[in-house]
């Protein structure tokens, strides 16, 4: 059961559900299997049988995240960890220097905002959690965290194993 704050919409077009809200609208493609039922402020998901399991479970967790984004949003906050490495924001595209010949480029997709407060800091933010997920880990791939001595991109909350080097004789 999800209940549904003020001031939010969701409404079922066939298999495609589409939430409205203050920061904006969001539509996905549900399995047809699952069934939604809004009553009043509360919306409950419902399975043919034990054997969609999998499927309910993911239905719920993605319109739940649905109206959380369009009514909160999602963040995602990256740390750059390295001596020159550094972010910029261009326009809409995010520039990274992190150790290559050239500064690598990498414009925002439609519906993520880029915000760098500091050269070494990148919040990632929108409505689709997925969407900023994703972006995340593409910067992250740019220069991922190696082991030995941490250098890389990596999230605010990540912990990064460190390895012991080569010992000498």
């Amino acid at each position: 059961m999800i209940t549904v704050p003020a001031g939010v919409t969701v409404s079922q077009d066939g298999e495609n559900i589409t939430v409205k809200g203050p920061k904006g609208e969001l539509t996905r493609h549900f399995a047809p299997e699952i069934k939604m039922s809004q009553e009043g402020s509360e919306i409950t998901m419902t399975r043919p049988d034990d054997s969609y399991k999998a499927i309910h479970g993911t239905s719920r967790a993605n319109l739940n995240n649905m109206i959380i984004g369009v009514t909160e949003g999602f963040t995602k906050k990256l740390t750059l960890v390295g001596v020159g490495y550094r972010a910029a924001k261009q326009g809409t595209n995010l520039v990274l220097n992190v150790g290559y010949s050239h500064p690598v480029e990498m414009p925002a997709p439609k519906g993520i905002e880029i915000d760098v407060p500091s050269n070494t800091e990148i919040n990632i933010s929108g409505i689709s959690k997925q969407k900023v997920g994703e972006f995340a880990a593409d910067v992250r791939a740019v220069r991922s965290p190696e082991p030995y001595k941490g250098k890389g991109i990596r999230y605010v909350d990540e912990y990064v194993r460190r390895k012991e080097g080569k010992t000498g004789k």
